[in-house]
């Protein structure tokens, strides 16, 4: 009887194990979202620290943008969010840090969260960057109302949260066609119900009504 030596361990493993070979669909979503992420400006992200608490249990949050260039980062900061100056980026990172604090911290991945939504809207100016800001800040709320209707122990709770709710969706949404009128300011559309084309080339433009009967026929 032939005696057959044990595999050592992890030998079994490796010749099992097959490299995983994409299909096509996904390798064209790989390709489409490499291409997505190639147009959009790079946005360095944002570090948190919390100081120790002072003497009243406060502590205080400082910001630092993570690149290896400060002054480069901010200013690739500012240019994805609109603004003209240090003074409304400051401003409008310090506004983020409110919507991602929960009790006396600053939650990074929170903060960083809310900036991504801002930088995607691309926003061209102040306005559509503070818009911006509201929104990303708006989600974040409804979305804790979710979970604290979720987690409501009674029926009165759950429909004071189902509330909140509501009114913080119907929010957003508000918020989502006020950026598009914003932005649509000074367009001019124009509606082409009928064109007609008579005898010589000429074209009437517009609501055309014909008389009818033989007249219209010739």
């Amino acid at each position: 009887m032939a005696v057959v030596p044990m595999p050592k361990k992890g030998e079994i493993a490796k010749a099992v194990e097959k490299p995983y070979e994409p299909t096509d669909r996904e390798i064209a979503a790989q390709v489409a979202y490499k291409k997505r992420r190639a147009s959009k400006p790079p946005v360095p992200k944002v570090k948190v620290t919390m100081s120790e608490a002072d003497a009243n249990g406060k502590l205080v949050a400082s910001l630092f943008v993570d690149h290896p260039d400060p002054d480069l980062g901010y200013e690739l900061l500012a240019e994805a969010v609109g603004a003209d100056t240090g003074t409304f980026l400051a401003g409008t990172l310090d506004s983020l840090a409110k919507a991602a604090q929960v009790g006396n911290v600053v939650r990074e991945g929170d903060m960083n969260y809310a900036l991504s939504m801002v930088c995607g809207l691309r926003p061209k100016d102040q306005i559509e960057a503070t818009l911006g800001v509201q929104m990303a800040a708006i989600h974040m709320a409804t979305m804790n109302a979710a979970m604290f209707m979720g987690q409501a122990k009674t029926w009165e709770l759950r429909e004071a949260q189902e509330r909140a709710l509501n009114r913080l969706a119907r929010t957003f949404v508000a918020q989502v066609e006020a950026l598009k009128r914003y932005r649509s300011k000074g367009e001019q559309r124009v509606i082409v119900e009928r064109v007609n084309v008579e005898k010589g080339g000429q074209a009437i433009v517009g609501n055309v009504a014909h008389g009818g009967g033989a007249a219209e026929e010739k």
